[in-house]
């Protein structure tokens, strides 16, 4: 087998070709005499080979992300696709990667590939980045001669769940963001502005109006306890993080409870049926049983309701129902995806159906992303500007009061 991750460097090199031209580069190897045979085998003559030095700052680099492996996925789709070989397509996305985790690992499966290994089992080596439905899709590929088809959709099944998480977290991070920012200046005139308020109308010894003195009130019991609320509220933060990784029950309770929240759980709702059917499409489509691709979905919809959800059908359909009655029986599919499963299966397009659900819910979570996003900035306005603004005015009413009675 290849050199384990441990083992391998990556080498800065610099050199010149038959025409004398001085060339540089990179490529990771396990010692520099290799990085000079590659070099010399390329016709370039070495003069220099060196360890990259690592970043004084994040010398590991950032972690792969999704987003980094759908990248990858359309790139070597690409790649194939155009006729490039699998060993030298691997060779190029790693020479473009920035971060060094990711380029680490391409190298390790362009390694891997290298000395015999197929590339499901290269890919297996990395079960956080590729799950079971990436693997189990690429063995069906590799098995089918078809992969460079079966990595041409598993990018646009990436590229497409990452588009729609971008925006349901964009809708909702958008507000949290705001709200907090609005939480910190509340927070900041209350202990830092409100005092010296409070001290010149001291001075003045006139009796304040009850707004004013609620104000007050707020302000020094923030400025009393306000150590004791940042710890209450980091501990709660972190219990209920700790909760929702370690109690499955808790876990499939918020998501459930979060599809019964107004507007942004019919989103959540339509953004897992969209990923159950083109994953379950795209599964199907590479040849994978109707079974086995509904045990690969139920872990793929992005919520426990739906993949339960899938579990149930997976069984259903294990002893002889039909897809569709088995989805019935669930009652968290609509009549609608119910009725174009039906449709494919009859027709034996199962997988087309399911495709044409999965673009129909996903246009539906875009649009209903969008409606959110214009109906929250005008009301997030309005919220900031009402606690800001409820400051000013309890802190101006003395002044005013006292300007009347002058």
């Amino acid at each position: 087998m290849a050199t384990t991750q441990a083992e391998q460097s990556v080498f800065l090199w610099q050199g010149r070709d038959k025409r004398g031209t001085k060339l540089k580069g990179q490529q990771v190897a396990t010692t520099p005499n290799l990085v000079r045979a590659e070099l010399r085998r390329q016709g370039i003559n070495p003069i220099t080979v060196k360890k990259k030095p690592k970043p004084l700052f994040g010398g590991a680099g950032s972690r792969v992300t999704s987003k980094d492996i759908a990248v990858f996925s359309r790139q070597l789709a690409t790649m194939l696709k155009s006729g490039v070989p699998l060993v030298t397509a691997f060779q190029i996305i790693s020479s473009g990667q920035k971060n060094p985790r990711l380029q680490t690992m391409i190298d390790k499966i362009r390694s891997d590939v290298e000395s015999g290994s197929s590339l499901y089992e290269a890919l297996s080596e990395f079960p956080v980045q590729f799950d079971e439905l990436y693997i189990n899709l690429i063995k069906a590929g590799e098995s089918a001669g078809v992969l460079d088809t079966i990595l041409d959709d598993i990018a646009t099944h990436k590229e497409r769940i990452e588009s729609i998480k971008g925006k349901i977290k964009k809708a909702l991070y958008y507000p949290a963001a705001v709200i907090t920012v609005a939480i910190i200046v509340s927070s900041i005139l209350l202990i830092f502005v409100i005092p010296q308020f409070e001290a010149i109308f001291q001075s003045f010894g006139a009796d304040l109006p009850a707004f004013t003195k609620m104000i007050v009130g707020a302000s020094r019991f923030l400025r009393s306890n306000g150590i004791y609320i940042l710890f209450l509220l980091a501990a709660t933060a972190t219990a209920f993080i700790m909760a929702k990784k370690r109690s499955v029950k808790f876990a499939h309770f918020l998501d459930r409870a979060s599809l019964r929240i107004p507007i942004v759980g019919s989103i959540l709702e339509q953004a897992a049926i969209a990923r159950f059917s083109r994953t379950l499409a795209i599964t199907f489509a590479a040849g994978v049983p109707l079974v086995d691709a509904l045990k690969i979905v139920a872990g793929a919809t992005g919520n426990r309701v739906y993949d339960d959800a899938a579990t149930k059908i997976r069984a259903d359909v294990a002893v002889g129902h039909q897809l569709q009655l088995a989805m019935q029986q669930t009652s968290v599919f609509p009549n609608m995806v119910i009725q174009m499963a039906a449709i494919g299966e009859e027709a034996g397009s199962l997988d087309e159906m399911l495709i044409k659900v999965a673009e129909a819910y996903e246009e539906e979570v875009s649009n209903a992303v969008d409606a959110l996003s214009s109906l929250l900035e005008p009301l997030i306005i309005v919220f900031v500007g009402i606690i800001v603004g409820t400051m000013v005015i309890a802190m101006y009413l003395p002044i005013f009061k006292m300007a009347a009675v002058m």
